[in-house]
């Protein structure tokens, strides 16, 4: 029988989840931000426990964790030296030409993650094509290197010019380091993010340095604390792409852990929309700290080559740190359970990003906490309340809730604490919206084309408001919704995805080009780099799995004097001279397809190529909708604010463990379970469908019932 364990640490709730055989079992327990191991650990003992399970049957321990994130964002990683090429010493401080705010005179941009003291510089140049113009200056790099040990760095980044077109230059530097400090952890920007765009692909590499040594150690402590329980198996890491790594990889690179508990997330959204047969989904989970939002298309994560960390501007592009490594495409929000609310100093409502997290969390817990929060609003708004609140180490305190959002929103606005509380609900609902359509314009979608799936602890709460606000039409609560991004682990590929940038061009008409007089477009080239990212990418996944495995290709390409690329699915097969101009072709209809018309006469450009190798998983057993069935019986009846009216209303309170398949409850109603809680207004009806999920529509006025005490 399969026993596998998913863990993932987020700000607030450390989520544990237990696969037997075709079953899950799950816990949560408050994340401990000092040692996050001992959350895991904790709540492995709990599950083990409770269900009666020998842990050294375990045949694999799945990780995600927000630890690489965190430790970015409140710049707490190592000690860090970046090394570059002599005259490029400030390139991550000046940054680009792009501002997030092109007309703001006294705009202030993100500080760089390295100092400029602990950056230093070496004599040489590479051309982009990979030739030498300047070499390797030996007795420089030989002083540099005892200027960071004499400085006592704990890490090393090293980024020189175009070395993704080769990278001797920075394998030369890493053999000078390593003969005075051979034990000093290093990373190359050729072996992390062999990209070209020198200011990306050196914040990424300073990023993987800056947290190296702290993601390598608490692996270290988290795979002995595992032994220490008796499991045996290996422990993998999901990735920011959504496969599973070596933890070995995953020391080596951690900023490729940067996004790994949402990607589980993703993951675990896309395998709904397969078993319930959606093409467009929108995958929404909201835990204790952030929100996150992204596009499910065709049963397929939307994914990107870059992203940002950190943005000091709410949405703004630009206002981040760059990283260049590959991701699931999403936006992330500080509009967790635990943000707090606050009034600024126009009399406006604030939501984080700020957030309570889990010492010592929403004034409710009781804890220790008197920031009014989200989960402070929804527990005097009815919908959290401690009889069914299911988190059996916290006792909800309603009075703390009322006096937190008092003193922070209501007395400053002259509020009622009930009023308050609505003003938070919406601000945070609003906010989270917003995310959203800046999300799906910027891919150029219409949010009233998808179906939405909801999970996290949180997004239940807010999901059927964030529906109505967005114009979806269908929502998916699933089974498990409160640890979905640990389910998401469960379900994920072993995957790895190798990119590196090789430039080459057609013609002006199109043409290849005839390789002597002519050369154009570089077929054997970009043959050559198609091989070696594939045989990387298959030696990292060869680590976790002998499973069959699926390849997929492309390829970044743009007209010529353009900035920005689009992605080109590479044929399959050999690449030669027929792929290429099958490649063209694909560009063309693409670009039709993003922009209304291509343009002729110039020249195409290939930027960027990458290759992805992942195991193949068995696809979910689909399930037919039902539309309606017998009503639920509820288990009681509670007061709550319905949502759209902000008036309060009386709700059918629905255990959720009760509901039969086809069972349909119908608002306003409150569907209670262990991990999280669904709202329902008076407009929305749920149906329990074939694998359990609650799937919840908007139904006709007309034909609207209230549910109440007194209803027959």
């Amino acid at each position: 029988m399969v026993l596998r364990i998913g863990a993932d640490v987020g700000g607030t709730f450390t989520d544990v989840v237990m696969q037997r055989g075709e079953d899950f079992v799950s816990t949560k327990v408050l994340t401990t931000h000092e040692a996050p191991e001992r959350g895991i650990l904790d709540g492995i003992s709990a599950l083990s426990a409770d269900h009666g399970v020998d842990l050294s049957e375990v045949d694999r321990v799945i990780h995600g964790t927000t630890l690489a994130t965190n430790a970015l964002i409140e710049r707490r990683g190592a000690r860090t030296a970046f090394v570059t090429t002599a005259g490029f010493r400030d390139v991550i401080e000046t940054r680009t030409e792009s501002r997030f705010e092109q007309y703001d005179l006294d705009i202030v941009l993100p500080r760089p993650l390295i100092e400029r003291r602990d950056r230093f510089v070496v004599p040489e140049r590479l051309a982009a094509d990979g030739s030498t113009l300047l070499d390797f200056d030996v007795e420089t790099a030989r002083a540099v290197a005892a200027d960071i040990v004499a400085g006592g760095y704990e890490a090393v980044a090293v980024g020189f010019l175009h070395s993704y077109r080769d990278g001797r230059h920075e394998r030369r530097f890493r053999d000078v380091l390593v003969e005075v400090a051979p034990d000093l952890p290093m990373s190359l920007s050729c072996e992390v993010s062999p990209q070209m765009r020198e200011f990306e692909r050196f914040n990424t590499v300073c990023a993987n340095a800056y947290v190296q040594p702290l993601m390598a150690s608490y692996l270290r402590r988290l795979a002995g604390g595992l032994t220490d329980l008796g499991i045996t198996c290996p422990l993998f890491l999901i990735h920011s792409g959504g496969g599973l790594v070596s933890v070995e990889t995953a020391a080596a690179f951690p900023v490729r852990l940067v996004e790994s508990g949402p990607a589980g997330g993703a993951i675990f959204a896309a395998h709904l929309a397969s078993r319930h047969g959606r093409d467009r989904v929108l995958s929404f989970d909201m835990g204790g700290t952030t929100a996150k939002i992204a596009l499910i298309e065709d049963q397929v994560p939307q994914t990107a080559k870059t992203f940002e960390v950190a943005r000091t501007t709410r949405f703004k592009k630009g206002s981040g740190m760059p990283i260049s490594i590959p991701v699931v495409e999403m936006i992330e929000i500080g509009a967790g359970g635990g943000s707090i609310a606050s009034v600024d100093l126009l009399g406006q409502i604030r939501i984080g990003p700020r957030s309570a997290g889990s010492e010592p969390g929403p004034a409710a817990y009781g804890l220790g906490g008197t920031d009014a929060t989200v989960t402070d609003a929804n527990v005097q708004l009815g919908r959290l309340e401690p009889a069914t609140f299911g988190a059996s180490a916290i006792d909800l305190d309603p009075r703390a809730a009322t006096t937190a959002l008092m003193a922070a929103i209501g007395a400053p606005l002259g509020l009622e604490a009930t009023a308050a509380a609505v003003g938070v609900a919406e601000v945070v609902d609003e906010n989270m919206a917003n995310a959203a359509r800046v999300h799906a314009v910027e891919n150029g979608r219409s949010l009233a084309e998808y179906s939405m799936v909801a999970f996290g602890g949180g997004a239940p709460l807010h999901a059927t408001r964030l529906m109505d606000k967005l114009g979806i039409e269908e929502l998916i609560v699933p089974t498990g919704a409160g640890v979905g991004s640990a389910i998401g682990f469960l379900l994920a590929p072993f995957a790895y995805e190798a990119v590196r940038s090789f430039h080459t061009a057609t013609v002006a008409d199109g043409r290849l080009g005839d390789g002597v007089d002519d050369p154009g477009f570089d077929v054997a080239g970009a043959r050559r780099v198609l091989t070696e990212l594939e045989d990387e990418s298959r030696s990292f996944v060869r680590q976790g799995t002998l499973a069959e495995v699926a390849v997929e290709r492309q390829v970044s390409m743009r007209y010529r004097g353009q900035g920005w690329e689009i992605p080109v699915r590479v044929p399959d097969g050999s690449f030669d001279d027929h792929a290429a101009e099958q490649l063209v072709h694909e560009f063309t209809k693409t670009y039709e397809r993003f922009f209304g018309r291509a343009i002729e006469g110039l020249p195409v450009e290939a930027v960027s190529w990458a290759v992805k190798v992942a195991s193949i998983i068995r696809p979910p057993v689909p399930v037919e909708t039902i539309p309606d069935g017998p009503s639920a019986e509820p288990a009681g009846y509670r007061t709550i604010v319905d949502p759209p009216s902000a008036t309060e209303a009386t709700a059918a309170v629905v255990p959720r463990d009760q509901l039969a398949v086809g069972d349909c409850i119908a608002g306003p109603a409150v569907i209670v379970e262990s991990q999280t809680t669904t709202i329902l207004a008076a407009h929305h009806v749920a149906v329990v469908q074939h694998d359990r999920s609650l799937r919840v529509t908007r139904r006709p006025e007309q034909a609207a019932q209230q549910i109440g005490p007194d209803a027959s």
